[in-house]
């Protein structure tokens, strides 16, 4: 391993479901030996998504990459060793003991996809396509149709009504919507 005075992201293999544990003991580790100007960040990649089903709410957590951890470090002897072994981690990702670490445009989709500024949460919206739907408020309270599409980043869902004898594609908010079997 070459002497590179580079910050870098590596990604460090895990015993599956040991994310957070591995990071709990490798931010340990890193204080009591020191090793705070050569491992800087440790990462469980999460993102948050929101579910409903039977017009309940529920937003969840979950791994992006289960079983990996991401860590920015320089890359040496010293901060290898710490890292490689600290309990829980089977590994790094790359040849043999030779880490490959992340592109920038690989850290870029990462941070992009576990929202470091990221307001909102993903949808996950209980209705498929063909689903026959009633709506619950707005004004078209009452209405019942089939689902045609469905639209998870604005959290939106359109169905097709009858209105005034003419077939008709509207869009509510799936928090609006029931099921019906």
């Amino acid at each position: 391993m070459s002497e590179k005075n580079e910050r870098r992201w590596f990604i460090v293999q895990t015993y599956s479901g040991y994310e957070n544990k591995v990071k709990a003991n490798l931010d340990q580790r890193i204080a009591t030996m020191g090793m705070e100007e050569r491992v800087f960040r440790v990462l469980v990649p999460v993102e948050e998504r929101v579910y409903v089903k039977d017009g309940k709410t529920k937003r969840m957590r979950r791994k992006v990459f289960p079983s990996y951890v991401l860590v920015e470090m320089i890359l040496d002897d010293q901060s290898w060793y710490v890292v490689r072994h600290t309990p829980g981690v089977t590994g790094f990702v790359g040849s043999g003991n030779h880490p490959i670490p992340l592109t920038e445009k690989e850290v870029a989709e990462i941070m992009g996809k576990i929202g470091k500024d990221q307001a909102k949460p993903k949808m996950e919206i209980a209705f498929k396509i063909g689903d026959t739907v009633r709506v619950k408020a707005g004004p078209f309270e009452g209405q019942v149709g089939p689902v045609a599409e469905i639209v998870p980043d604005k959290g939106k869902v359109k169905f097709t009504i009858t209105v005034f004898g003419r077939e008709t594609l509207v869009e509510a908010d799936h928090t609006d919507l029931e099921k019906i079997l």
